[in-house]
């Protein structure tokens, strides 16, 4: 069989993320690899593979079982890997899977990136390379005065708020390779445009005792009043759904194997921990719960833990295949 390294890359197609998904395929003797993946990403976004493995006319070899794992490599060591999984069902004649990683927010266009693929079918291991790169993307700075309301709440180190943040990472690090909701572009939460911060921003608390701290905003917020309608963007499974001291009412769904959206600082809920969403479905409404400032949504996607910019998943970030 030909050695992989023969992978070329056939075709660009133009995203509405300013991303391009890049085409690329491999025949060998028995099996055949086609690709679909952002070649090019914003910093604090995703790079996501969609990978499917199929069997030649005239092979007989059992696909069904193969497995495989995404590796990003950055300046010249690898940082993170994700593990693919089924989309549809696995047959003998071959499977589609696809994952996702996240990417930092802190590294820019400087940072020398690439993919690495590797595979197992029947036993036999190898791997490929796929180029990779970032683009440039600024962010916001701003400071931020709490009151002392807020800044009882954000300084709280009580074992209450200590067990809440332990119980959502726990959720959030959580990956059920079988739990494949949805693939399709999330809608946003509410029908309001209105911003009133975004992802990453770069925040100084100011506190009422005089101290400060930094963070980074890890999600976007829509300016909306009290009482405003909040739907979830895709299909997925309610993972949470309860008051906790910094997020007030928040709601979280479950949409792929490590990709979680979060809502926060709403004024009350109308689901429930172990519901089944679709897109549009009413989680709630929004308010001013927990540490805010005002009434708003706090909307957050998190991928294998990370807070990723809910903006990339509006996109076709899946790879879906689409009408013409």
């Amino acid at each position: 069989m030909k050695k992989i390294t023969s992978l070329i890359a056939i075709s660009f197609i133009f995203l509405t993320s300013a991303s391009f998904a890049r085409q690329a395929a491999f025949n060998g003797d028995s099996y055949s690899i086609s690709l679909n993946y952002n070649e090019v990403a914003s910093p604090g976004d995703a790079v996501f593979v969609r990978m499917n493995v199929s069997r030649t006319k005239t092979a007989k070899a059992d696909l069904s079982g193969t497995e495989a794992k995404l590796e990003l490599i950055v300046d010249g060591k690898s940082v993170r890997s994700s593990n693919f999984y089924v989309l549809g069902k696995a047959k003998k004649e071959g499977k589609t899977m696809l994952t996702g990683i996240p990417l930092s927010s802190w590294w820019t266009m400087d940072n020398k990136c690439s993919l690495k693929i590797s595979y197992k079918i029947s036993n036999e291991t190898k791997e490929f390379s796929l180029p990779f790169s970032l683009d440039n993307k600024s962010f916001i700075s701003e400071t931020i005065k709490l009151n002392e309301t807020n800044t009882a709440i954000k300084t709280d180190t009580s074992t209450k708020r200590m067990n809440q943040i332990s119980k959502l990472n726990t959720i959030l690090e959580t990956i059920n390779p079988h739990n494949v909701y949805s693939t399709k572009p999330f809608v946003p939460p509410v029908e309001s445009t209105r911003r009133t911060s975004y992802f990453a921003d770069r925040r100084v608390f100011q506190y009422s005792s005089g101290n400060s701290s930094t963070s980074l905003h890890l999600g976007i917020d829509y300016g909306v009043p009290t009482g405003t309608e909040v739907r979830a963007p895709a299909e997925g499974k309610v993972v949470m759904a309860e008051e906790r001291i910094s997020t007030g009412w928040s709601v979280v769904i479950e949409h792929l194997p490590g990709l979680y959206s979060l809502y926060y600082h709403m004024n009350e809920l109308k689901v429930k921990k172990g519901d089944s969403v679709k897109a549009g479905t009413l989680l709630g409404h929004s308010g001013a719960t927990g540490l805010a400032t005002g009434p708003h949504l706090h909307w957050e996607v998190r991928l294998n833990l990370e807070a990723v910019s809910p903006d990339f998943f509006t996109t076709n970030f899946a790879f879906e295949p689409t009408e013409n």
